[in-house]
């Protein structure tokens, strides 16, 4: 603004000094009165025009203030529909990631129930091998773990040593599991998956059971009092 302010002061002081100059010499001459309005219409139609100049400099500069301004405007609203989009592709991410999430907790629910079902539905297989007669003074487990325990080759000398060590472990209870460590079964398997290696029924079959742990006896202390002792002088076997 300052620059069409010194635009217009400096027309208007040259329309002046020229209306000064014009008008000494035209007192010098002859015919001063129409002179002196031919002089004044000359200097009518300078300030005119340094009038309409400032006026269209000061158009322009409002046409490009305006123009700065609108520009200045479209870009925000270009940065605000930007940032509203991103702000979109986000929530939808988030929202498929979340329906993703949810899914997969549906389906491991379902599976969770539908193994928790079918474990309800099993029933502990009955043994229904021979028993021997030396072992017909015991019942439920114990018999079958005293049967088992012949047919894989210790005498009956060894059973009171195989009872007290599992009735230590579990109570010859084919479901008890310990909260703790998460032993599972008669012999208190770690963890009780192991003995899915002499069959798939091993959370309740106590005859798997009882092959697999007299299976572990044997490979690691030759027999049940084996087992036992090592039990009696460490707590665990």
């Amino acid at each position: 603004m300052s620059r069409l302010w010194s635009r217009f002061g400096a027309r208007t002081a040259a329309v002046a000094l020229l209306s000064v100059g014009v008008a000494g010499g035209f007192y010098l001459g002859e015919d001063r009165e129409t002179q002196q309005q031919g002089l004044t219409a000359q200097v009518g139609l300078q300030v005119d025009q340094a009038e309409y100049d400032y006026q269209r400099d000061r158009q322009a500069e409002h046409r490009i203030s305006s123009a700065k301004q609108r520009a200045a405007e479209y870009q925000a609203k270009l940065r605000a529909a930007a940032a509203a989009k991103e702000a979109a592709e986000r929530a939808r991410e988030a929202e498929a990631a979340a329906a993703s999430r949810k899914k997969e907790r549906e389906a491991a629910a379902k599976k969770e129930a539908a193994e928790k079902a079918a474990a309800a539905t099993k029933a502990s297989k009955p043994y229904d091998g021979p028993i021997p007669a030396s072992c017909g003074e015991y019942g439920g487990n114990r018999k079958i773990g005293c049967a088992l325990m012949l047919d894989a080759g210790f005498g009956i000398d060894q059973f009171p040593c195989l009872d007290k060590l599992w009735t230590k472990e579990s109570g010859w209870n084919h479901k008890a599991r310990n909260p703790s460590s998460g032993a599972y079964g008669i012999p208190q398997s770690l963890p009780g998956s192991k003995m899915g290696s002499v069959a798939g029924d091993w959370e309740t079959n106590p005859a798997t059971q009882i092959k697999w742990g007299l299976g572990y006896i044997k490979g690691r202390y030759d027999n049940p009092c084996g087992a036992w002792r090592k039990s009696q002088s460490s707590g665990w076997y």
